[in-house]
């Protein structure tokens, strides 16, 4: 059975992209592992927002470049005008009737495998709506100051975590929780 889990780096301070909405300082000390090499090979879809899709700014490289060869999802109002590049692994489906949809065709999608939902404002929907199995975090040694904060815009949330495993870098921390119970305030 597949599991959705959420997962974001961010700096030490909290924010997932600096003032400017860049986030490619945060992987400057990024380290491959097993662990990833494991994470990529159970994964059988994702989802991610608009903004998180269009950051590459060629959204035709997912195809020929992205490290999950898998479907991807991508919620967003507005889909483009001109369909992405896909090829037999990774395919792109744009998703106008929010997460729960989402994340529902992304579970049919990955055929058993795990689904993998990333983007900051996507993971405040997801643990929002409730639909999050584990939450893995990865902390890059990086202080930012300013940006978009990953757990902004979850005040009337509690959530309780227990901590599956941690995997330590030269330079980073990645910790995986299991998300137990969600409650209203």
């Amino acid at each position: 059975m597949s599991k959705v889990y959420f997962g974001m780096t961010l700096s030490v301070d909290g924010f997932v992209n600096d003032r400017n909405g860049h986030f490619d300082r945060l992987f400057e000390t990024f380290e491959p592992n097993e662990e990833l090499a494991e994470m990529l090979n159970n994964t059988g879809a994702i989802v991610m927002g608009r903004n998180s899709f269009n950051a590459s700014g060629d959204t035709d490289s997912y195809a020929d470049s992205y490290k999950f060869q898998v479907p991807m999802f991508v919620l967003t109002n507005n889909p483009p005008k001109k369909h992405p590049k896909e090829n037999d692994k990774l395919t792109v489906t744009f998703v106008n009737d929010g997460i729960e949809s989402a994340i529902n065709q992304a579970k049919i999608a990955a055929k058993g495998k795990d689904v993998a939902v990333m983007g900051g404002q996507v993971g405040q929907q997801l643990l929002k709506a409730n639909l999050a199995d584990e939450l893995q975090i990865t902390i890059a040694p990086i202080l930012l100051g300013n940006g978009l904060r990953l757990f902004e815009h979850l005040e009337n949330l509690e959530i309780n975590l227990v901590k599956l495993r941690t995997i330590e870098t030269k330079q980073q921390v990645e910790i995986w929780y299991k998300i137990i119970r969600q409650n209203t305030l």
